[in-house]
This record gives C-alpha cells, sequence and structure tokens, in this order.
C-alpha cells in the first residue's frame, strides 16, 4: 500500500516516504542493472539474426523477415496481458518481482536455441524453428521487462527523477548490446580457416549464444534480487474481483484511451518501425556498403557505451531545465537529420571512399552524435510515458502501470517486425543476392539499397516526431495531478 500523505508533501518528500532512503544512485544501478538482458536480446535481433539466419544458414530473406515479425506480432498481443496480471497479481513478493525473477532461466535456454538449429534442415523446417524460438524468446522477456518498467512509477512521481531512472535503464540497455557485440566481433565472429569473413563464421554464433543467455540469467536475477527490498513499500494489487471478461476489456480500454499514452504509442509506433529497418540493414552496410572489419564493428558497438554514458548525463540536467516535450521533439529532429547522413552523402559523391583514412573516424563520430540524440529523445519519450499513469488515475479511478508500459512494447513489437520484414522486403527490391561476399555486390544493387533505405527511415521518422506535439503534459501539469491525487488519499 502507498503510505497516506498530506496535500502539502513535495514530489521528493513523498519520494523518500514511498522508499526508504528515496532513489539512490544504488537503487538506481540496481534497477537499471536489469535492462542488460533486454539489450542483449536486441543486439542479436536486431543486427545479427536476419544476417545469420539468411547468409549463413540460407534461408531467404523475405522469410527471415516474415518469421520475426509474426514473432513479434504474437509476443505484442501477449505483452498487455502481462502487464495487466502484473497489475493485479496478490502475491508474497508483490506484483512485479515473480514474473521477473521467473523469466530469468527460461528466456537465457531459449536464447541459446534460437541460435543453435539443427543441422541439414530444409528452409521450412528452418523457418518453423526460427518462428517458435523467436516467440519464446520475445515473450520471456517481455515477463521481465514490462514489469520492470512498470516500476519506474512506482519508485517515484517525482519529474526528474523519473528521467533519470529511465536513462539509467537506457544506459545499461546500451551497455548489454556493446559488451555482447564487442564480445561477437571481437572475440567468436572472426575468420577461421574455413570461413574468411567473420559474420559469416557459423561456429562463432555458438560461443555468442552461450556467453549471451548466461549475460542474460545473471542481469535479470541481479537486479531483481536488488530491487526486492522494495516490494514492501511499491504499490499492492487491487481488491481480488471475480474474472468478468466484460468488465476487464472495460478496464483496459478506459486505461488506454489516454491522450498522453495515444500520442506515445504513435511516435513509438513510426519510431519503431523505422529503427527495425535501420538496426537489420545496418550489418548489411557495415559490411557490403563500408566493408568494414569486425575490429571496427567492434569500436563502433564500443563508441555507444560513450552515447549512453553522455545521454545519462544530460537527460536529467535536460529535464530539469527545459519541459520533456519539446526537449524530446528538438533531440528527435537532430537525430532524423543525422540518421541517413552518412549514406546521402556517399550516394551524392560527398563522403571519403573506403579506402580513404578519414572514413572510419567520420562515421564513428556522427555515429556517436547521432546515438547519444536518440538516446536522449528516447529517454525523455519514456519518461513522458510515465507521467500520463497518474493522469489515467484521475480519469479513471485505477492505476494501470503495467498496461501502460505494456502497450508501449507492444506497439514497438508489432511496429518494428513490420520494420524487420520490410527489411527483407527492401533487400528483395534492391536485389541484393544472398551468400554474397563482401566485394561481390555490384555498384548498382548498393546504390539501390541505398536511397531505398534513405526514402523509408526520413518518411518514417518525420512521422514519428509529428505525433509528439500531441501530448499535453508538461512539469506544471504533473506536478498539479501529483497534487491533486495527494489530496484525493486516504488520511490526506
Amino acid at each position: 500500500m502507498w503510505l497516506p500523505i498530506s496535500a502539502q508533501v513535495s514530489e521528493k518528500r513523498l519520494t523518500r516516504m514511498l522508499l526508504p532512503g528515496g532513489v539512490t544512485r544504488a537503487t538506481k544501478l540496481m534497477y537499471g542493472f536489469g535492462t542488460v538482458a533486454y539489450g542483449v536480446k536486441d543486439n542479436g535481433f536486431n543486427f545479427l539474426l536476419l544476417l545469420f539466419y539468411n547468409q549463413v544458414l540460407g534461408l531467404p530473406a523475405r522469410w527471415v523477415g516474415f518469421a520475426i515479425m509474426i514473432a513479434l506480432i504474437v509476443d505484442g498481443f501477449v505483452d498487455p496481458l502481462i502487464g495487466h496480471l502484473s497489475d493485479h497479481l496478490h502475491s508474497r513478493f508483490g506484483r512485479r518481482h515473480p514474473f521477473m525473477y521467473a523469466s530469468a532461466l527460461p528466456v537465457a535456454v531459449f536464447y541459446y536455441f534460437l541460435w543453435n538449429p539443427p543441422a541439414a534442415l530444409d528452409h521450412g523446417v528452418l523457418f518453423a524453428y526460427l518462428l517458435v524460438t523467436a516467440i519464446m524468446v520475445r515473450m520471456l522477456i517481455a515477463c521481465y521487462e514490462i514489469p520492470s518498467a512498470a516500476l519506474i512509477s512506482e519508485l517515484t512521481q517525482d519529474y526528474d527523477q523519473r528521467t533519470s531512472l529511465v536513462a539509467y535503464r537506457f544506459f545499461f540497455g546500451v551497455l548489454g548490446a556493446v559488451f555482447i557485440g564487442v564480445l561477437a566481433f571481437a572475440v567468436y565472429l572472426q575468420p577461421s580457416k574455413t570461413e574468411s569473413v567473420g559474420m559469416l563464421n557459423r561456429a562463432g554464433y555458438h560461443g555468442y549464444s552461450i556467453a549471451a543467455a548466461l549475460v542474460m540469467f545473471a542481469a535479470i536475477l541481479i537486479s531483481s534480487a536488488g530491487t526486492h527490498r522494495f516490494i514492501p513499500y511499491l504499490r499492492a494489487a487491487p481488491a481480488k474481483r471475480a474474472f468478468n471478461l466484460s468488465a476487464e476489456v472495460k478496464e483496459i480500454r478506459a486505461a488506454l484511451s489516454n491522450r498522453g499514452l495515444l500520442a506515445m504509442l504513435g511516435t513509438g509506433c513510426f519510431g519503431s518501425m523505422a529503427a527495425g529497418i535501420v538496426f537489420n540493414l545496418s550489418i548489411y552496410f557495415a559490411t557490403y556498403f563500408w566493408h568494414l572489419s569486425p575490429n571496427q564493428l567492434s569500436l563502433i558497438s564500443l563508441s555507444s557505451l560513450a552515447s549512453a554514458l553522455i545521454a545519462l548525463l544530460l537527460a536529467r540536467l535536460i529535464s530539469s531545465r527545459f519541459d520533456k516535450k519539446p526537449a524530446a521533439l528538438a533531440t528527435a529532429i537532430a537525430a532524423l537529420i543525422l540518421a541517413p547522413s552518412t549514406i546521402a552523402l556517399r550516394l551524392l559523391h560527398f563522403f571519403p571512399d573506403n579506402s580513404a583514412p578519414a572514413l572510419f573516424p567520420l562515421i564513428l563520430g556522427i555515429t556517436v552524435i547521432h546515438t547519444t540524440l536518440s538516446l536522449l529523445s528516447a529517454t525523455l519519450l519514456t519518461s513522458m510515458l510515465a507521467d500520463t499513469i497518474e493522469e489515467n488515475e484521475i480519469q479513471n479511478r485505477q492505476r494501470s502501470d503495467g498496461l501502460y508500459f505494456a502497450a508501449a512494447f507492444f506497439v514497438q513489437k508489432c511496429v518494428s517486425g513490420l520494420g524487420i520484414f520490410a527489411s527483407g522486403i527492401v533487400l528483395s527490391w534492391a536485389q541484393f543476392p544472398e551468400g554474397a561476399r563482401p566485394d561481390a555486390v555490384a555498384p548498382e544493387v548498393l546504390r539501390n539499397l541505398g536511397w531505398l533505405y534513405i526514402l523509408i527511415i526520413v518518411a518514417l521518422y518525420a512521422l514519428s516526431i509529428g505525433c509528439i506535439p500531441f501530448y499535453r503534459i508538461g512539469r506544471a501539469d504533473h506536478a498539479a495531478n501529483v497534487l491533486r491525487l495527494q489530496q484525493e488519499s486516504p488520511g490526506a
């Protein structure tokens, strides 16, 4: 239960009352650390999975994209159920932690199986294997990530502390992706006696899968145990009631009708579709367009950690000086400008050749700036989503933290699945060959791929940014919502 509070209590004071000692740096570290698991999963799905099943195992790109899209959509429909169940779970370990603990071992096991299909499967069976294992990994990681994300609005109601919590989540998510990415490229996906291209070395994916599974398992358990002591101070589930499908659907519909939530879902919809294309084609551009080596790819992955650290340091500073909405708009527009810049400049003959010494430093520098802006924008937008929860509580007399974050994951997964599927279609439109060597792809194919990529991601990111102005909760609005709930709480 939440403690009775006076209407005069400030947001920061409220946080200290709800959690012993408040949201300390140690709390943020332990809470955010679990996102390492999500970062590991995202790195594999976004950068390696399409390449592995298409170029290493020989499954057509459109088949791979279709399988991942189906898996994401199926998982996306399960996400609201997970969020709703975690909002209403009655247990001695609270609402969120039972889901978090239970996900650790199964997600690690299925992630290992994803990268180790039996040998000599025909295309139909391999497609089915990819589909089933991808669905299981997505669903199981959601059992951790949704309840964990829902803790943001329970740990604090402070406008700026929420941004800080989200920034720690993004930092550790990037840390997980960077760590496993560097490990993959620098250790496992190296050329061998039988394979001269490291990214096509099938044996390397076996070692990668073991390391990734162990990291995911450890991150989830450590974070869940690290936040375990706060369980008595988190919200209790609402009173038990007899199941009524009509009432459950009505409650969910009311919660999901919030204008601020819908604006954030629209932003996430188009942004995630663009991100699905960017992430899945980036390895193709790195390998076939820029001819980057595994060591250079490792440095690019490592640079993301620098971007995440900069974003972590700047996020709360920006949030404390500006309202989140204009800051999110500014950073998103700047990221949009940089996103296609290197490829566009190369296609227009304003960028160095692949043999030029200046090429890699330029790519690395632009990548660091773009990633920092993208992380800042995503951090602010996620914090904005958390601020809609109090408004929903005022409107509908219910808290739906888990459902709200599940809705965001639902949209992101469904449309990023479409983005991954679109990546396969783009490769087909550009007539990109399967099993191609980096120096054997025709220049016109790379040119067609580049222009298609630029056109699609610019359009999608522009639509994503266009949804942000419909969000209306600023600092003053959030403070008013918190004060009103304080005044209406028992004992106020």
